[in-house]
């Protein structure tokens, strides 16, 4: 959690910095993205950016009239590293929410996605009670009785979590009292460490899961209900510098687009065999 605080504590040091807008004609623009959080984003074997994002990218930058460059970078930096200048957009399953609002701006959501529990399916903690199901829980929830039972179930556990997500607040909220939280730099070496039973559980976005899960050929499951609701904030959208209203405009203008033809539908379903835009 002090993690987490310090990454937007950075982040608002740098808003203060940061001088008067000033109109720009926007030509080219530089997107950031992890490069390892895949089906979202992912680096392929050439040094290329793949995934759903940068092929929503390439469609929201034509449809913005904009050249554009992807570029990787690690997530705890990204924001601090987009009110320095060193970006324009973040790009990166990037959860809005009140928290990242003080400090950066956001484009209208292109995804909503739900959050769940995994372990190895030879665990005793397999098929925890709600496995199948989805409990809705508001920003700032706590004592459900869903999660509760998890809680007890889950008690003097390991629990993996990415650093500085949406996601770490909630297992610290929620379960920080009663199991060990052991933060990661990426959710791939957290899921390296499930895998070989270094961890009890991890938590993460759910169709970051299920890829996970084929790369693990297997020896992954789901453990316990999804967790969906405004606990996520809006959805996940692309975050810009507050100065850039007129960046954010037009790439919601483009992905308003992209919702209402479908396009974000179908490459949802390419990569993530569900349509995960936003209800």
């Amino acid at each position: 959690m002090k993690f987490r605080n310090f990454i937007v504590a950075g982040a608002v040091a740098l808003a203060g910095l940061a001088g008067p807008a000033s109109a720009k004609e926007w030509k080219t623009v530089t997107i950031t993205l992890e490069g390892a959080y895949a089906p979202w984003n992912m680096t392929n074997p050439d040094g290329t950016l793949g995934g759903f994002e940068p092929e929503l990218a390439k469609v929201l930058c034509e449809r913005a009239k904009v050249e554009c460059k992807l570029v990787a970078s690690d997530w705890d930096g990204m924001i601090p590293a987009l009110n320095a200048g060193k970006f324009d957009i973040i790009m990166d399953a990037l959860s809005i929410t009140d928290e990242r609002k003080q400090v950066i701006d956001f484009t209208i959501p292109y995804a909503a996605t739900p959050a769940a529990f995994a372990t190895t399916k030879d665990n005793a903690l397999a098929n925890a009670a709600g496995t199948g199901t989805e409990v809705r829980m508001d920003v700032g929830q706590t004592g459900v009785k869903e999660v509760d039972a998890l809680k007890e179930a889950f008690k003097g556990k390991t629990i993996g979590i990415q650093a500085a997500t949406v996601y770490a607040k909630f297992i610290y909220d929620n379960f920080g009292d009663t199991a060990t939280v052991r933060e990661y730099k990426t959710g791939a070496d957290r899921d390296i460490d499930l895998q070989n039973g270094r961890i009890d559980l991890g938590f993460d976005d759910s169709v970051y899961f299920q890829s996970a899960f084929d790369a693990a050929k297997g020896e992954l499951a789901f453990t316990g209900p999804q967790i969906v609701g405004p606990i996520w904030g809006a959805g996940e959208g692309l975050g810009v510098r507050k100065s850039d209203t007129d960046l954010r405009d037009m790439f919601s203008a483009a992905i308003k687009s992209a919702l209402e033809d479908g396009t974000v539908k179908t490459l949802s379903e390419k990569w993530f065999k569900t349509d995960v835009s936003p209800k």
